[in-house]
């Protein structure tokens, strides 16, 4: 079922489209309803099954699917992977009864931006539609913490961090006046040392620092403030 375009809609004033996928014709109507009556969106159809949700979304293009996760000839899931695949600038909210935490994970995995309970639709589904039509995720506070612990998991226990190489006072010395554009002789003169000393400092900063041009000991000069005025 496909929602006619408002008369004097403004082109430039886009709603946010959205594609209502949901085998129960009561909720359809309910949900309708609601949506059309904000002045932001605009319901461009509806499906009563997987099958159709994908044909819909093709003809269509929606901003926004809302998504049953239980719905006949092609599952919720599955068509939730096929419209990802098909159109990646849709975003799937996932409007569902299941509160389990499983249907959750895999609805994340499968591509979901969000996931509404119908439950709380009334509270919660306009706020979910706008933070995922502008690129976000939404998740119900209860399921906030399911996220968080996956994308731990993914992203491991942080590699230990390099310690910072300690510099003697005469090696920061050399530093600061190769930085600053001295020359092997020029420095030695600053620091009363023969240009040869100057040469294996720098040599041995290099090294140390794991650095390998020029540039690259003036931008570590900087971070290590050794080039402000005293």
């Amino acid at each position: 079922m496909v929602g006619p375009r408002r008369d004097g809609e403004a082109e430039g004033d886009a709603p946010i489209r959205i594609l209502i996928a949901d085998d129960h014709a009561v909720l359809r109507a309910g949900l309708r309803m609601l949506l059309d009556a904000e002045p932001d969106m605009r319901v461009v159809g509806e499906a009563g099954d997987g099958v159709m949700a994908l044909a819909l979304v093709c003809e269509l293009n929606p901003d926004v699917v809302l998504l049953d996760l239980t719905m006949p000839r092609t599952g919720g899931l599955e068509a939730l992977r096929q419209i990802r695949e098909m159109s990646p600038q849709t975003r799937v909210l996932i409007l569902t009864m299941h509160d389990e935490e499983g249907y959750l994970r895999e609805a994340l995995a499968a591509g979901s931006a969000g996931y509404v309970l119908k439950r709380a639709a009334d509270i919660e589904l306009l706020s979910a539609i706008r933070a995922v039509h502008r690129g976000g995720t939404y998740l119900h506070a209860a399921h906030t913490r399911v996220l968080f612990e996956d994308r731990a998991k993914q992203r491991g226990p942080k590699p230990a961090r390099e310690p910072e190489p300690i510099l003697s006072p005469r090696e920061e010395e050399v530093l600061r006046l190769i930085a600053l554009g001295y020359t092997s002789r020029q420095a030695a003169a600053e620091l009363d040392l023969s240009a040869k000393t100057v040469e294996t400092y720098r040599g041995r900063l290099m090294t140390k620092l794991n650095l390998r041009t020029r540039v690259d000991l003036v931008r570590y000069a900087l971070q290590r403030g050794l080039l402000e005025e005293e």
